[in-house]
């Protein structure tokens, strides 16, 4: 239903990654495990007021291009807490916060705007300079202060000019819609009190054609962004990454938002387009997990800047190039933030086959087991089935040994996975 042209340009002419996951699903601990490839325990931003420690922020990827030489620009939702650090990058369109698609008086989308800002960034760069440009979309998150206004658009302003769009077709229910119901702490949480009522039968249609119309927005500004590059000249020299903080939940499980360890929200895209690529690679995928924090060292990988001993993420670009290196069998979940109690915290440990989830405030716990292979959608918690005792038995294991080595880390030692 959903078209997208201009970024699937970019999968075409580079490379996919489909187990791109984030390892926190909330935008300011994923933004910041975005900038300096550490983990939530370790970068330590786990409330929308905390800024990033200066140390951290020194050795961010925008931080360290601009010393390497880059002129940096960051355009759209900064994310994290603390005065905007607009003395950091050269170019500086930032909003603290979560933003409003319409400003007061403003009939400009702000899709729309972020897009003119990051022409604007471009058309003031020169080709004999590197560039690093950060483009954050709010599209399609959902606009919190329409949550209080009547009617679905209230939340999701889409751009006007699109409201044509997907008018007489039906976007498909998820087959998860009413799976295996939960446990009942699950109906005080956000995903079922405050976000689960979009994507009931009654306003799911007209919730998903507005995602899709501010969707729609995001893919237009990508197409005028790269031909910003094209205008440039520098098409051929220009590394783009295409990705985002977390996944959501669109009315799997009963749920909306994000913030569980379930698929749909840990999920993200993840494309990186190199036109240096060799014929042969470009327009492939890659099945490998990747993580939110592998962004940061691919970056600087990319750009020739040597990656902090302490980084916790790997660079993609070995994958990106078709080169086969060893790579992570299991990474860690971690969700500290609780909104009061309103969110379930929660931890866990995913492999290619298995997913460990623990809700370490419930008492008593309440975990869960998936087979992602024979359960891709998660249905069957396996918690209680004497047949896995013994991988459920493995996977509480890892659980601490990762708590335990992320908790003892500290900035600037070289980072191993635990044993």
């Amino acid at each position: 239903v959903l078209k997208t042209p201009h970024v699937d340009a970019l999968a075409a002419s580079g490379v996919m990654f489909s187990q791109s996951f984030t390892t926190t699903a909330i935008c300011m601990s994923s933004r910041a495990s975005i900038f300096t490839g550490l983990y939530t325990r370790c970068h330590g931003i786990d409330e929308f007021s905390k800024p990033l420690a200066p140390a951290l922020m020194e050795t961010s990827y925008p931080m360290l291009l601009r010393k390497a030489g880059y002129r940096t620009g960051f355009v759209g939702k900064w994310g994290l807490g603390g005065a905007l650090p607009r003395d950091h990058f050269d170019y500086f369109e930032g909003f603290g916060g979560q933003g409003r698609y319409f400003e007061p008086g403003q009939t400009k989308h702000l899709t729309t705007l972020q897009a003119d800002q990051a022409v604007g960034f471009l058309r003031g760069c020169r080709k004999d300079q590197p560039f690093c440009l950060s483009v954050s979309f709010k599209a399609p998150h959902v606009q919190d202060e329409g949550r209080n206004e009547p009617g679905i658009y209230a939340k999701y302003p889409y751009d006007k000019a699109l409201e044509g769009l997907f008018a007489d077709v039906a976007v498909p229910r998820p087959k998860t819609v009413d799976a295996q119901a939960m446990p009942a702490f699950f109906d005080r949480t956000l995903n079922k009190t405050r976000e689960a009522p979009d994507f009931s039968a009654e306003t799911y249609q007209e919730t998903m054609k507005a995602l899709y119309r501010l969707l729609t927005g995001v893919d237009m500004a990508v197409g005028r962004i790269m031909d910003a590059v094209r205008e440039l000249g520098v098409e051929d020299n220009t590394v783009v990454l295409y990705t985002s903080d977390h996944g959501s939940f669109y009315g799997e499980h009963g749920f909306g938002g994000k913030w569980l360890m379930l698929e749909e929200s840990i999920r993200t895209p993840m494309i990186v387009c190199d036109p240096r690529l060799p014929r042969e690679v470009r327009g492939t995928q890659r099945e490998q997990m990747v993580l939110n924090i592998d962004r940061m060292p691919t970056v600087l990988e990319f750009a020739g800047v040597a990656i902090p001993p302490g980084v916790q993420g790997r660079s993609l670009v070995p994958l990106v190039r078709g080169q086969r290196p060893q790579w992570r069998q299991e990474w860690f979940y971690e969700h500290p933030f609780s909104a009061h109690g309103s969110i379930a915290v929660s931890e866990g440990i995913r492999t290619e086959r298995w997913k460990y989830v623990r809700y370490t405030e419930q008492q008593p716990v309440f975990e869960q087991l998936f087979d992602l292979k024979a359960d891709p959608r998660e249905e069957k918690n396996l918690v209680a089935d004497a047949e896995h005792a013994e991988t459920l038995d493995g996977m509480r294991k890892r659980w601490p040994a990762w708590r335990e080595k992320l908790g003892a880390w500290r900035q600037g030692e070289v980072w191993t996975e635990p044993a």
